[in-house]
């Protein structure tokens, strides 16, 4: 099979690709609309219209009317080139910290929206989630012929569209006329109304320019994807639901990877699949359809990247509320055969997160390849820089009824803040981050911080995580609809201007307050778990226990090997002993043969003999 594709090695594949999911009306609790995206990832990223060093902020871009006297004006709108892309450019734009830019015709009013990456919502209540993709063509940045990578597309679309359809045909202009680089790409972009999913690849075949599709999901579905393309046969006909660029087929005919013959596949003629090892992308898929669709009994093994076991989209087991989308995010594959708080790796607390080995690369993988080994890629990583999940809401004036539930650092150990579209600023701390600087400043410092101590003693300290999580979470919730009636009151009888005024200060303080308890929490869990213990502070006094390593543990580990009798030479050389937790008294003199004879495995060939040093 013919590929176009090679992966620069450098920095860049520290971006380990991203989840991401929609929630249709019909299939949520109260009709809202959901999308979800996991931003996972520790390279740079463009933020609003400013290249920066880390992709862990979060920037409100403010409206803007270009006109003068009435009349529209010369601007031009500034296009960045993102050095996450992908592209090996060589001409000064494929470095990060590259002033390189390409510019287009201004519009003469763009809306307000949040971004960080990537655009997420704007104030119309169009929402965007994104992941990375491989696709077969991986075309270079080139002024004034290829000067879009899909960040930038984002949020020009949150800039000039109010709904989902129109942003997918915008989009698809603004690919079509000035082309597109880098990597293939997903787009959710969703409305109170309706969600579609984008797909994008570049294209370096004379005179095209890029080629993308769009294919709407049903209303009363969920639809996920996790860094592989999703859409696959590309119907003429079905004109409602499905949209593309028009020199898709004829691109496909040139290269010779579709014959003509029947519907074209647009997964498996332009995608190389998956990622960098088999399971890096399906096994996410999985998991989320698993959960939400249990009664399908989905298998977790597949025959091959192009499987057809998960649908593009289906129907919910049941209805999913706002506190049901925050879980999506919050696996590690618990209790399934790619359980990661499970095994030797895990050490003896259950830690789920896991040092890349050499083979877990964010790299290209040719059909065919055995790579030496692999780990599972969970759905929340340690290197997430941040995650979200935005709501819309039809009956609601836009200002309150779009928000953003925004959480930083690991999915799993985070407390999602609310972020009205009204909103209009945001407090320094949420859009200040550095990794090179511990910063207690900076939000994404407070949450990466407490994942990182709590890798120490995992399996206890995600259940006081969990607690605070569940506290402040519940109380946001049951806030929601307070803050939401008094914010209709002020905008039906003050304004749309006070309104954002009301939203803005309800957010900043909100996140504030969460962003404090989080760093309270986090110093609470040096002082419990301090120096391998657990430690109860009553009145000013510390009780400590001692916990210890977890039976199985020890058994893993060789501890029932160790010095407790004085034939430990001989003790080695037995296959397999068994770690008892109990104390035995025997004739002295006789203790070896009462642990070969009670102690051992059923079968000594279980466990190969310990040798001494």
């Amino acid at each position: 099979m013919y590929h176009d594709w090679l992966m620069a090695k450098d920095d860049r594949q520290r971006n380990h690709g991203c989840t991401i999911f929609v929630v249709t009306p019909g299939a949520s609790a109260d009709g809202s609309m959901f999308a979800g995206h996991t931003n996972d990832g520790f390279g740079p990223g463009i933020l609003g219209h400013e290249l920066t060093d880390e992709g862990n902020k979060l920037v409100y871009i403010p409206a803007a009317t270009h006109l003068k006297n009435g009349k529209r004006t010369e601007a031009k709108r500034t296009v960045q080139y993102d050095p996450n892309s992908g592209s090996d450019d060589q001409s000064g734009g494929g470095k990060a910290g590259s002033s390189q830019v390409s510019y287009i015709d201004e519009v003469e009013k763009t809306y307000g929206y949040l971004t960080g990456s990537y655009g997420i919502i704007n104030e119309h209540q169009l929402m965007c989630s994104e992941c990375t993709d491989f696709a077969r063509m991986k075309a270079d940045y080139s002024p004034g012929e290829r000067i879009f990578y899909s960040s930038e597309l984002s949020n020009i679309a949150l800039e000039r569209c109010s709904g989902a359809r129109q942003a997918v045909e915008t989009v698809g202009e603004l690919i079509d006329e000035h082309g597109i680089y880098g990597t293939g790409e997903t787009l959710i972009f969703a409305d109170t109304k309706e969600a579609w999913v984008l797909e994008m690849c570049s294209c370096t075949l004379n005179g095209c320019k890029g080629l993308w599709v769009a294919k709407r999901v049903p209303d009363g579905e969920i639809f996920a994807a996790s860094n592989t393309f999703r859409i696959r046969e590309i119907d003429p006909d079905d004109k409602n639901n499905l949209i593309y660029s028009d020199n898709l087929h004829d691109v496909a005919l040139s290269l010779e990877w579709w014959d003509g013959v029947g519907m074209l596949d647009w997964l498996k003629t332009f995608s190389t699949g998956e990622y960098a090892h088999p399971y890096y992308s399906l096994a996410r898929l999985w998991s989320v359809y698993r959960r939400l669709a249990p009664s399908r009994n989905f298998s977790p093994y597949v025959k091959d990247t192009w499987s057809r076991e998960y649908p593009f989209s289906l129907v919910p087991d049941r209805k999913l509320s706002l506190k049901d989308t925050f879980q999506i995010f919050r696996d590690h594959y618990e209790g399934t055969v790619y359980d990661l708080t499970t095994g030797p790796a895990a050490g003896p607390y259950g830690n789920p997160y896991r040092d890349d080995g050499e083979f877990d690369s964010h790299d290209y993988f040719p059909a065919g390849e055995i790579k030496p080994g692999a780990w599972p890629r969970p759905v929340s990583p340690i290197f997430c820089s941040y995650s979200y999940i935005t709501q819309a809401r039809e009956l609601l004036p836009n200002p309150l009824g779009g928000i953003c539930w925004f959480g930083f650092a690991q999915p799993s150990e985070t407390c999602y803040m609310p972020i009205y579209a009204g909103a209009n600023s945001l407090p320094g701390e949420m859009n200040y981050a550095k990794r090179s600087l511990f910063d207690r400043s900076s939000a994404w410092w407070a949450f990466n911080f407490t994942t990182n101590w709590a890798m120490l003693r995992y399996c206890h300290m995600i259940k006081d995580i969990q607690k605070e999580q569940s506290r402040i979470e519940e109380e946001e919730l049951s806030k929601q609809r307070e803050i939401e009636e008094k914010a209709n009151e002020i905008f039906h009888s003050q304004g749309s201007e006070e309104c954002t005024k009301f939203l803005t200060d309800y957010c900043t303080r909100n996140a504030l307050s969460v962003i404090h308890d989080w760093w309270k929490l986090s110093d609470s869990l040096i002082v419990k778990y301090s120096n391998g213990l657990v430690n109860d502070v009553q009145n000013g006094v510390i009780e400590s226990t001692k916990v210890g390593y977890p039976k199985e543990w020890l058994d893993k580990v060789g501890y029932q090997y160790g010095p407790r009798i004085y034939q430990y030479q001989e003790l080695q050389e037995i296959g397999c002993v068994q770690y008892v937790d109990k104390t035995v008294q025997v004739v002295e003199g006789t203790e070896l043969d009462y642990i070969k004879e009670n102690q051992t495995c059923q079968s000594a060939g279980q466990r190969k003999p310990r040798k001494t040093e």
